[in-house]
């Protein structure tokens, strides 16, 4: 599966990597995060060098809607629930920031980009009250939000009960954005390593990450890794990783001009797509939604079909033109994990927990980021930085971080047993299929992609979790805390850092 936006995108390869060079600043993570915080520090003079184990926008920035919006579906009213107003402006204040900052380098660097009204809408009537409570959390935090009631919004195709809308937001290919965010930064002196994988980061002897290919040194780390790949710090059981879907499609006739995100289950997410604000020149429209978290899930192309489905009924005759889906990290606590990490020694700092608000909270991370690496006074930084900053953990936030530890539990023995029930051997999966089996006592993962059948260990390499086969994309998802590997065992995102252990195949079955 290949999102929309990576059908034309010419991405800089970035320079020839050199074992042992020292720079200023190594950013690991060439994403939305990576990218906006290397820019602002070469443009304060600082020699900083970014790290990729793939290519430019390769996992959540390249999987992102391309939604630049301050509403945020119902994200102001949950950390309404647990936090009090000020924590709720501050967030949407670091947003502003961000997408302020994210605009005016789109319109230095020419990148094009619609405005647009967005929308938290209802499905049902049962979805209301929640649409108010985005109303107020957002009112109170600043935003000029307006309530719409069914007849406002009559025009939908889709079914609505009820809305809250925010003008003046944005549309934006994610892609293209960060592509220039890269040649900018190669244009400013900037090294790019892409295909470079790091292994690890460390503060002492040296502060220094390592790579399969030798290791690099610097005064300070950034950790721009959507889950950071060090387990200081817990971060792994303090966010939670989810997948979501999307969909593009050609649709005859016409398509909503705003953005839609619902409040209320099964999500969905409705964006256009002009020659303006998207790749081809051609106008689409993106529905995605059906997220769940990431491992758990009883089917990731019937989520997708889902989604297809809906449309069609919806939008008679669209057809679809590409399908992909994402990954993001969500913190329990509600806000994004931005600073230094415990133990670090002020040397290595990260940035987590978007919940799929990437595309204005990357660029505020990175002014926080570039504020703290270059030193910034506390009373020169921007009042939301020093609010969110200092945040406390509230009661909420471990009841929260409790159940969903909970979920991981269950998750971790259920993979086991399950993996029990089948020994080997086992059928040779149909093309695209994956299945675990008992091997000596040992989940085995085989699957069969591109006509070639292989067997893993089916053993997450980070804490041990069983994984289990992703349908869609063809993967290894862990159920614990959201690491993912390829079918030959590669590994692609999370807090493991190892690949799996590939296995030899046995008998007429595996």
């Amino acid at each position: 599966m290949k999102p929309l936006w990576k059908i034309d995108s010419a991405l800089p390869l970035g320079t020839p990597f050199e074992s042992g060079r020292h720079h200023d600043v190594i950013i690991v993570g060439a994403g939305l995060t990576g990218l906006s915080t290397a820019v602002m520090l070469t443009r304060a003079g600082l020699d900083v060098a970014v790290l990729e184990a793939g290519k430019i926008a390769e996992l959540a920035t390249g999987g992102n809607t391309g939604k630049l919006s301050l509403l945020q579906g119902k994200r102001l009213a949950e950390i309404r629930q647990h936090h009090p107003s000020a924590l709720v402006r501050a967030y949407v204040d670091a947003n502003r920031e961000g997408m302020d900052w994210l605009t005016s380098f789109a319109d230095t660097a020419g990148v094009p980009y619609t405005w647009r009204t967005d929308h938290s809408y209802a499905q049902t009537p049962e979805g209301l009250e929640t649409v108010r409570e985005q109303h107020a959390a957002a009112r109170e935090a600043g935003l000029p939000t307006r309530m719409l009631s069914p007849g406002d919004l009559a025009s939908t195709p889709f079914p609505v009960s009820g809305g809250v809308a925010l003008d003046d937001q944005v549309t934006i290919d994610p892609v293209t954005v960060t592509a220039a965010l890269a040649r900018e930064f190669l244009e400013q002196g900037g090294t790019l390593h892409t295909g470079i994988r790091v292994t690890g980061a460390h503060a002492l002897p040296s502060v220094r990450v390592e790579t399969a290919d030798g290791p690099l040194f610097a005064d300070q780390i950034v950790l721009a890794t959507g889950s950071p790949i060090l387990d200081r710090g817990l971060y792994f059981s303090k966010i939670s990783g989810m997948r979501s879907y999307c969909v593009s499609f050609r649709v005859p006739g016409e398509v909503p001009t705003s953005t839609f995100l619902s409040v209320d289950s099964p999500s969905r997410s409705i964006r256009p797509v002009s020659a303006a604000d998207g790749p081809g020149g051609t106008a689409q429209l993106i529905v995605g939604g059906n997220g769940h978290p990431v491992g758990r899930s009883d089917g990731e192309t019937a989520a997708i079909d889902d989604l297809v489905a809906w449309t069609v009924q919806h939008f008679p005759g669209a057809e679809e033109t590409h399908r992909w889906s994402a990954q993001d990290y969500q913190s329990h606590n509600q806000i994004p994990f931005v600073g230094a990490l415990p133990r670090g020694l002020g040397a290595i700092r990260v940035a987590t927990g978007y919940a799929k608000w990437g595309l204005s909270n990357a660029p505020a991370a990175a002014l926080r980021l570039t504020a703290e690496i270059l030193g910034t006074n506390w009373r020169d930084r921007s009042p939301w930085m020093n609010a969110l900053g200092t945040r406390l953990t509230v009661p909420a936030d471990l009841a929260k971080a409790a159940s969903e530890g909970v979920k991981v539990g269950a998750a971790a023995v259920s993979g086991w047993l399950d993996a029990e029930k089948r020994p080997v051997p086992v059928a040779q999966p149909e093309e695209g299929q994956g299945v675990v089996a008992n091997r000596g006592g040992l989940p085995v993962g085989i699957s069969t992609v591109d006509g070639v059948t292989r067997a893993v260990s089916a053993v997450c390499s980070h804490l041990g979790g069983v994984l289990d086969w992703n349908d869609a994309e063809c993967t290894w998802d862990c159920p614990l805390h959201a690491s993912r590997f390829a079918a030959d065992g590669t590994r692609i995102e999370g807090p493991a850092l190892k690949d799996l252990k590939s296995l030899p195949r046995t008998g007429g079955g595996n």
